[in-house]
């Protein structure tokens, strides 16, 4: 009995010291991430809401959240590369649309924070243990005798002393560690936004969300009003591909195959990622192969198009690599989000044997960084060391099943070694292929470029809708990751959904030599935005 009453009284003092500090901690935590067009301060609050602040040009807004003990999030948004306010909106609109990949990013934040502050109030609670029990020691068993005998019949002023050093010390300790109260801060009045935009037609979003009143508000009316009705129209179009992609029919993988999505050319369209995600799961895929140009400049405040990706495949093997348009940023968001992205050596995932690497080039949306003689040197240069690797690796005995690059260029030799079984391309944001590839001693390459999954016009596809077509492939494995099967997936820009004919590999129709057509040329995407959809 005297161990577990001691223990408790341990416990005790671990809790008077350290809850305090824990709760100071958190309350005072604040964590610096890129949310949607912003870089952004998140910090946690107390209110049950999720609050974001825009600055003074712009409403703030909140929305409700279900979380306990009333935790909420204040969101302080600050800059971003867009060059204007309208254009900056129409961005906000358009994640806002599918913001779960945020959401997530936030919530982790919160929960890191949390959980920082949880350990340093265990730390301060297990040293306050320590000093006790040190302290304990140090004065000894017969001193702590007399102390006890002395102390039978304590005086009045003894007892007032020890109340008045007790009162002290942790009223210290609460003043230090508690944050400061801000009675003076004025009080904000929130207004639903049907009071503000009552003409806007219901959404479940909306009617939880409100508007602080002020003359952000009023002055910034009609360019809120714009984003709202933007954010409604992408729900709108996109939800209604969604539901039609549940419905649609796909070739499913037979006992002992798996089947692989392809994506491309995202080009931060995040409106088509559940879109995708419902295609394969129709066609009960397993892996995710994405070719890259998720994003259009490769900045930092693009992270949210790979954390959308990564959040609506959760549980999905992800294979990818950067595109021209995807800069160091989102190569290493992706490792980040736990893709593998390939570099240049075989690697096996879900079975599969992969090879790859990212775009070697650098593009913005103005144009290219390199002149044409680099880009064209750089392709060729790791076109040349993806064949070495993979005819070697062919020759252990260990062949490659796919070769996932970003465009044709950086392949033309791989595919004409016939060292691999298929290669998969992006980067015209239209299909070529598939197409059987002569290689030597009859060995055959199939080769297909999956047209712009987020459907693209130059590298721009973010917006309430698609701007043309837009694709995802399906690839079937067998049982050794061999591909035996592709099957290509179109949506229009008028919401409907053609799925092509499953085409079995390996093909049987005559090869052709590994030259580009005259059609296809490296940089289409940017120079030939409308190019036609390729037989």
């Amino acid at each position: 009995m005297r161990r577990i009453l001691v223990g408790v009284a341990l416990l005790a003092v671990a809790v008077l010291a350290g809850l305090p500090v824990a709760s100071s901690t958190f309350v005072h935590s604040e964590r610096h991430l890129t949310i949607g067009a912003h870089q952004a301060v998140v910090s946690p609050a107390f209110d049950g809401h999720a609050t974001l602040d825009f600055g003074p040009l712009l409403p703030k807004a909140r929305v409700d959240v279900d979380a306990p003990v009333g935790l909420g999030v204040d969101i302080r948004l600050g800059d971003s590369d867009a060059v204007g306010l309208e254009e900056l909106l129409q961005r906000d609109a358009a994640i806002a649309a599918q913001p779960q990949g945020e959401i997530r990013e936030v919530t982790a934040a919160v929960t890191d924070m949390a959980a920082e502050a949880a350990l340093r109030g265990v730390g301060v609670g297990v040293l306050a243990v320590t000093v006790v029990v040190l302290a304990w020691r140090a004065v000894g068993e017969d001193r702590r005798r007399r102390i006890r005998r002395d102390a039978v019949q304590p005086s009045r002023g003894q007892v007032a002393g020890a109340v008045a050093t007790s009162v002290v010390v942790v009223g210290s300790l609460v003043l230090v560690t508690l944050p400061e109260r801000q009675d003076d801060a004025p009080e904000q009045t929130w207004s639903s936004v049907r009071e503000v935009f009552p003409q806007l037609p219901a959404d479940p979003v909306l009617d939880r969300l409100e508007l602080a009143q002020g003359s952000a508000t009023t002055s910034s009316r009609a360019l809120v009003e714009g984003a709202l009705y933007l954010y409604q129209d992408s729900v709108s179009f996109y939800g209604a591909l969604e539901e039609q992609a549940q419905q649609v029919s796909v070739r499913r993988p037979e006992v002992g195959e798996k089947t692989a999505l392809v994506v491309t050319d995202r080009h931060d369209n995040i409106g088509m990622d559940p879109v995708a995600r419902r295609i394969a799961d129709q066609a009960q895929a397993e892996l995710l192969i994405d070719l890259g140009d998720d994003t259009s400049q490769g900045g930092e405040w693009e992270n949210f198009s790979i954390n959308s990706l990564a959040r609506e495949f959760d549980g999905f093997d992800v294979v990818a690599v950067g595109g021209n348009h995807d800069a160091d940023p989102t190569v290493e968001q992706m490792r980040k989000n736990g893709f593998t992205v390939l570099d240049a050596e075989p690697v096996e995932v879900g079975g599969v044997r992969f090879l790859g690497e990212t775009d070697p080039r650098g593009t913005k949306i103005t144009g290219y960084t390199e002149d044409a003689a680099t880009r064209d040197s750089a392709l060729s240069d790791q076109d040349t060391a993806l064949r070495d690797v993979a005819c070697e690796s062919d020759e252990r005995g260990e062949r490659v099943g796919v070769l996932a690059v970003h465009s044709w260029a950086s392949a033309k030799e791989v595919a004409g070694s016939g060292c691999v079984d298929l290669v998969l391309t992006g980067h015209l944001h239209y299909q070529v292929g598939p197409k059987a590839i002569a290689g030597p001693d009859g060995a055959t390459t199939t080769r297909l470029t999956t047209g712009s999954t987020g459907g693209a016009v130059l590298p721009i596809a973010l917006g309430s809708s698609l701007r043309r077509d837009a694709q995802v492939t399906l690839v079937t494995f067998d049982a050794d990751g061999a591909p035996v099967g592709l099957q290509v997936v179109t949506f229009t820009p008028a919401g409907v959904i053609d799925v092509g004919d499953y085409t079995p590999l390996p093909l049987t129709s005559a090869p052709t030599p590994a030259e580009p057509d005259p059609t296809e040329d490296p940089t289409a995407d940017e120079e030939d935005p409308e190019a036609p959809v390729q037989p």
